[in-house]
């Protein structure tokens, strides 16, 4: 088992910055992509953006050149700097991590973090 805490987020105005963060431990050696996703009410969760272990990046359109997703692999952590924030970022970041091809079915959850972003 993967445990998966997460820490930052809050109310923020548009236009500024947020640094999620999050910290996985147990069985961290099933992980190979650390990613962050959100939910907004009424709305399906979606990636948000992903990272490799060997550093292999993906991003949302929507969030592209605004965010931007670091990882330690020492510390087995993952950031998500949020820059140029927008009313439509308000949702609720779920931190993920996803499985190696050796443990293909391993995705764990953490518990969520509300970002708010007012007008």
């Amino acid at each position: 088992q993967v445990q998966l805490v997460e820490s930052g987020g809050g109310l923020v105005q548009a236009g500024g910055s947020l640094t999620l963060s999050c910290a996985a431990s147990g069985s961290t050696w099933e992980i190979n992509t650390l990613g962050w996703y959100r939910q907004a009410p009424g709305k399906q969760r979606e990636l948000v953006a992903d990272i490799s272990q060997g550093g292999s990046t993906n991003y949302a359109d929507s969030v592209k050149g605004r965010f931007t997703i670091v990882r330690d692999n020492q510390r087995f952590t993952v950031t998500l700097q949020m820059n140029a924030l927008k009313f439509e970022d308000t949702a609720v970041y779920y931190c993920h991590a996803r499985g190696s091809v050796f443990f293909p079915e391993s995705t764990y959850w953490g518990q969520g973090t509300q970002v708010t972003v007012s007008t």
